[in-house]
């Protein structure tokens, strides 16, 4: 038995070892736009498996993205870190990076192109199962995510994490293919409660299958461990950071099965 057990210890030892996560620069584009988002996967993978597209938070690309993105290559998924701004525009000033989301924000239709347009390079990916698709957003990339359901993407689902959910045309709620989860903090300042009603109001009017997770406590970026209170109403929570992955996780387990 203990010969058995020190067997099986080796051989997970040895996969473990031969597991490499591999990131990967990829250039794009959208219309004019030249586009540089990053593939993430476990090379020691050789099958088709899910992807996820991973939409940044309001400065862009970071080293942020790009861990949440090794945490899903851990757990076996392909990610990809879309690039909604374009090559080498990564704002670190607040204003800077303000106006750069805001520019997206009061153009849906350039958001969903951006969007579309990083989702066409994860499906397209050799490891990647196109039948089996989702996308995550933090922030600003959770707000993008809902306008990737709403332009009727064909996908599994979308995860928005603390994103904002206004609802400037309710009526594209009957484009939503895809399930939608929505994880918010339930003391975030920066969504009234006319946008969360507005949400709802929205997904039940489109016949969209939704869940809209609250979390007492938890403010703006709570999931962000950079978040630390300097920006008032933006602050991580541990704990409630850890039941949105939790949930994240289900979630897929779900959509994937």
């Amino acid at each position: 038995m203990k010969k058995t057990i020190l067997t099986l210890l080796v051989l997970t030892l040895a996969w473990a070892a031969r597991a490499t996560i591999q990131t990967q620069t990829i250039e794009y584009q959208q219309g004019e736009a030249t586009l540089e988002g990053v593939l993430v996967y476990d090379d020691a993978i050789k099958t088709k498996r899910p992807g996820i597209l991973i939409v940044h938070q309001w400065k862009g690309v970071s080293a942020y993205e790009l861990k949440r993105a090794t945490m899903l290559a851990e757990l076996g998924y392909v990610a990809f870190c879309a690039d909604i701004y374009g090559k080498g525009i990564r704002p670190q000033a607040p204003a800077e990076a303000g106006a750069q989301a805001g520019k997206y924000k009061s153009d849906r239709a350039l958001l969903r192109a951006r969007v579309n347009a990083g989702l066409a390079v994860l499906r397209k990916n050799e490891f990647v199962d196109a039948s089996r698709i989702a996308a995550i957003g933090y922030c600003f990339g959770g707000t993008t995510v809902i306008e990737l359901a709403r332009s009727g993407a064909d996908i599994a689902g979308v995860v928005s994490f603390h994103g904002g959910l206004d609802s400037p045309t309710p009526a594209d709620g009957k484009n939503i293919k895809c399930k939608v989860l929505a994880c918010h903090g339930a003391d975030d300042p920066f969504v009234p409660a006319k946008d969360l009603a507005a949400f709802e109001s929205e997904m039940r009017d489109g016949g969209a299958d939704w869940q809209l997770v609250q979390y007492g406590g938890a403010v703006h970026s709570f999931t962000d461990w950079n978040a630390d209170g300097s920006m008032k109403g933006a602050q991580y929570n541990e704990q409630a950071d850890k039941r949105s992955w939790a949930e994240m996780k289900q979630f897929f387990g779900e959509i994937f099965k």
